[in-house]
């Protein structure tokens, strides 16, 4: 049987090593749990190939409009598919590590390197996908710092990143897995809606 010192300090190394666990770039503000949050994030994170269906409405720099998405998204590929929202007709993202193909109805398809990039080229505003990738799911991404409010469930109630903030108000039970069901997205002058409406998550094999 343990005795209480021992106990102790295995309650106090557990809790070092869930502090440890939080990605380097990561600041869990106003007290959050590092080791539910770490547990949840275990939980998501192995998501990495799914389909979504929902609704995205958009406030930006003379646009303004909802339309529905679909998104599919295999490893590093995605294929991103837009209706309405952009006000340019039927709209297609599609990208990997090799570059980003964007298609409006009506127009030639434009190439780049960036998602962020060549939006912002051809539309006029930028729609962040790479980091959307992971905001999606409601995990920062890890290629710049954060900061990260939880909800009593120890999900992201609220992120700020890369000049982003995501706020999170409904999650849903997909497999046992809560992702998120509506996040809105405000920065750069830009406000997005995004409520799913459909999850088919799956894990890489």
């Amino acid at each position: 049987m343990l005795s209480l010192r021992t106990f102790s300090l295995l309650a106090f190394t557990l809790v070092l090593t869930a502090c440890s666990n939080l990605h380097q770039r990561e600041t869990l503000e106003f007290g959050g749990d590092p080791a539910a949050w770490q547990a949840h994030r275990s939980l998501v994170a192995p998501i990495t190939d799914w389909t979504l269906q929902g609704k995205l409405g958009v406030r930006a720099p003379g646009e303004s409009g909802s339309g529905t998405l679909s998104w599919l998204q295999q490893q590093d590929y995605y294929d991103i598919r837009l209706s309405g929202p952009l006000g340019r007709g039927a709209t297609r993202i599609q990208g990997s590590d090799a570059g980003v193909t964007l298609e409006i109805a009506g127009q030639p398809p434009a190439t780049a390197d960036s998602a962020d990039t060549l939006l912002e080229q051809q539309i006029g505003w930028r729609l962040p996908v790479e980091h959307l990738l992971w905001w999606v799911r409601g995990l920062p991404a890890p290629d710049s710092p954060s900061r990260l409010q939880l909800n009593p469930d120890s999900q992201l109630a609220r992120l700020a990143q890369a000049g982003w903030t995501v706020e999170y108000s409904r999650y849903q039970q997909v497999d046992g897995v809560p992702l998120p069901q509506r996040l809105q997205l405000s920065g750069y002058d830009v406000l997005l809606t995004l409520v799913i409406t459909r999850w088919e998550p799956r894990t890489a094999e």
